[in-house]
């Protein structure tokens, strides 16, 4: 099991990379994590569970499946969060105070987790936030009372590059209870960059203390392409051979409730992303994006209040390139009615000519796409076949011409439009497929297969062989 000090320590990056490296070693391995917070989020057999866990299982060389991450939470406001249990909404959960939500998927929880472990040689699990919030323990479902189940040789991660990690660990372990500290195995320092004698002699005075060696130092690693789980990230320009056109500068549109922004983590190795918060982000953008949004109606409320709305519409009357997916495809619409309460009736951008009705139930769906029709500015995707995903309640139909530019289908059963330069799709994962990159960028990105190994190199580094043949022992 990898913990972690705080959020963002590198849990999911180090289970990835412990997930492959366990794989490649011939063993038969499988993720898995209890409880996951995020708005990015993968189709698998049977609806939908955090990105995380889908890259995890795809590193581990096995299928996705939901009971590598049963329970998901996926934001909707500050304050809600959409509950889904087994890959499916659970409307009747999220109605329950959260507290008392445990004797309800703790049964759930054990039953996939012992699956895997009944099934797999090797299960790596992932933890959340810190297993030392002393006033989440009694409710814990995804910590130490998970390791404790699977008897897990547990590790626990610090960003060292934060500063305070030899505090952060000591006192995460000091917070612990004396039969969750005998499940601690190893301390990691992730990020470190600087000279390795300046630790000295903190890692030693650690394990004195708690009698926990630290037994990885994981470098800093700026590049190292696998997708964040949450947060947002950056790329530098990047020469750009051919394809549709020079497209050096995009501008992603961040709003409060973006969902599925992993996706778009392979445009930062071939351009200057930015996240757009303000009107002023897009005005030198060759390409604008609208990335998904796990609450539409509130998220065009604050393109409104920004003045975004107006800026992209600036954009659009000036034939300048825009990507909207899925979300960010029913805010360009007339209008959005929701008759089922899924999240809320809207007025959109009204920039292209459709509608679109929330359904009571959620479609999933991965499979192969192929582009038909595309031209002028998307013309270089005509007949680009991609893998991809669907995660929507809305079902949206075109009503005519935008402002006399032709709405042309591009994708079958409603699933894509062009108007002008203007593409609108309710797939996820275009650049995720090098012959869509190729098309469009004229350079294709390493893959995630080449991006598994890199990492599986890199923990085997900073661990050691035979340190990491002793934690499965």
């Amino acid at each position: 099991m990898v913990c972690g000090t705080t959020s963002g320590a590198g849990k999911s990056f180090v289970a990835t990379a412990l997930a492959r490296w366990y794989a490649r070693a011939g063993f038969k391995v499988a993720p898995f994590k209890a409880q996951n917070m995020s708005n990015n989020a993968r189709v698998v057999d049977g609806g939908e569970i955090g990105s995380a866990q889908y890259f995890q299982a795809l590193a581990a060389g096995c299928e996705p499946h939901v009971r590598m991450n049963p329970v998901l939470l996926k934001p909707e406001s500050e304050t809600h969060s959409q509950v889904i249990v087994m890959g499916q909404r659970n409307d009747a959960l999220a109605a329950i105070d959260w507290r008392e939500r445990g004797p309800h998927l703790w049964p759930t929880i054990r039953a996939s987790l012992d699956q895997l472990l009944d099934t797999n040689e090797v299960v790596v699990i992932e933890g959340a936030g810190s297993p030392a919030e002393i006033n989440l323990q009694a409710t814990d479902l995804v910590n130490m009372r998970v390791a404790a189940h699977a008897a897990a040789a547990t590790l626990i991660v610090s960003d060292i590059d934060r500063g305070g990690a030899f505090a952060h660990l000591f006192g995460t372990f000091q917070l612990l209870s004396a039969e969750h500290r005998a499940l601690i195995r190893g301390f990691v320092l992730n990020r470190f960059r600087g000279d390795r004698a300046l630790l000295e002699p903190g890692p030693r005075m650690l394990e004195t203390l708690t009698g926990v060696p630290t037994l990885a130092v994981l470098p800093l690693w700026r590049g190292h392409g696998l997708p964040e789980e949450d947060g947002l990230f950056g790329g530098e320009a990047a020469p750009t051979a051919a394809g549709c056109a020079a497209m050096r500068s995009i501008a992603i549109v961040a709003y409060p409730q973006i969902s599925n922004l992993d996706e778009f983590a392979p445009l930062a190795r071939v351009a200057a992303l930015r996240w757009a918060r303000d009107p002023r982000a897009l005005e030198d953008a060759e390409l604008v994006v609208l990335p998904g949004s796990k609450h539409v109606a509130a998220d065009l409320a604050w393109l409104r209040h920004s003045g975004l709305d107006a800026a992209i519409a600036a954009h659009v009357a000036a034939g300048k390139r825009l990507l909207a997916i899925c979300g960010g495809l029913q805010m360009l619409g007339n209008e959005i009615l929701d008759p089922h309460a899924v999240e809320g009736a809207a007025a959109g951008l009204g920039l292209l000519p459709m509608t679109t009705e929330f359904a009571a139930h959620k479609r999933h769906r991965r499979g192969a796409y192929r582009f038909a029709g595309t031209s002028g500015a998307w013309a270089c995707l005509n007949g680009v076949e991609f893998e991809g995903y669907e995660i929507r309640h809305g079902h949206t139909a075109p009503l005519g011409e935008a402002d006399g530019a032709p709405l042309t289908a591009v994708l079958d059963e409603h699933r894509g439009w062009q108007s002008g330069a203007t593409l609108a799709l309710y797939v996820h994962g275009l650049f995720e497929n090098p012959g869509v990159m190729r098309a469009l960028f004229g350079r294709e990105t390493p893959t995630l297969e080449d991006t598994f190994e890199r990492l599986a190199d890199f923990i085997e580094s900073g661990f050691g062989r035979e340190a990491l043949l002793r934690l499965i022992q």
